[in-house]
């Protein structure tokens, strides 16, 4: 039996093949991540990674924001793998200079090129449509039309994305899942470091040489768009520069699709 078949008759046998074929989340299926949940929480981050890739290789996709260290260990890890996913990250056109250089340097370091999906609009159109500065005045509807409609891009007609939520992120990310069923995009979602410590992640980039933003350096633990990050003062929660003066928390992307349509719904046009 060849390599090729025998994965081939691996991945036809595991019990989210059919959830991962047809989109379906079934009641069945939810089980069977369940019970995967059981077996990845032994797991190392390395081995979850080799564990996705067995059952849905060449149709994976690595949301990297190039923000963070998470990320960017993730990228450190599944290039030294050896395995090809597409590594992708959204372009605001709002991203901090700092972020760009990073991009750049990843290029560099790891010889990948990270795809960029971007809004419909330019920032000067989306502007013309909805008045200037639409992340002041309504930060639910800019992310959506710079990050939430992107990604669904980026993610149609994948079987699985993987991405650097942590447990110890934020109190609303307390309880991530190793792996979970993506029902917004309808796919698989690993969160390989979920149960990772700052300090590890940290750790780990120290050990390996990983390239970082340089804004954190510079009191920005949590990094998003220029007009809606600010460093955080001593004592403040990481991602207390995220929106700051408001009550938003996250972007969207992480979000059930129904609280991310009620975000934008009564919002202003």
């Amino acid at each position: 039996m060849t390599e090729l078949e025998s994965h081939a008759e691996r991945r036809a046998k595991h019990p989210l093949t059919t959830a991962i074929a047809t989109g379906d989340p079934s009641l069945d299926a939810q089980g069977d991540i369940a019970a995967a949940n059981v077996e990845l929480e032994q797991l190392t981050a390395e081995e979850r990674l080799l564990w996705l890739n067995e059952r849905c290789a060449g149709n994976i996709a690595l949301a990297n924001s190039f923000s963070g260290a998470t990320d960017m260990a993730l990228t450190d890890m599944t290039v030294k793998l050896g395995l090809r996913f597409e590594v992708f990250y959204l372009d605001t056109e709002l991203l901090f200079p700092e972020t760009y250089a990073l991009i750049e340097e990843t290029r560099r370091r790891y010889g990948i090129e990270p795809v960029a999906y971007h809004a419909r609009q330019t920032v000067a159109e989306q502007a013309a449509e909805h008045g200037d500065a639409l992340w002041a005045r309504d930060p639910d509807r800019c992310c959506y039309l710079r990050k939430v409609e992107p990604i669904g891009r980026a993610l149609a007609g994948k079987s699985a994305w993987i991405t650097g939520m942590r447990r110890d992120q934020s109190a609303a990310r307390a309880n991530t899942p190793i792996l979970q069923w993506d029902a917004s995009f309808e796919l698989l979602k690993l969160n390989p470091m979920a149960d990772w410590t700052e300090e590890q992640t940290w750790d780990y980039v120290r050990r390996h040489d990983v390239p970082v933003n340089a804004l954190h350096a510079q009191n920005y633990p949590s990094i998003g768009c220029m007009p809606c990050t600010r460093p955080v003062m001593p004592g403040e929660d990481p991602r207390a520069g995220r929106w700051a003066g408001s009550m938003k928390t996250e972007c969207g992307l992480h979000l059930p699709k129904q609280q991310t349509a009620a975000a934008i719904g009564g919002s202003s046009q």
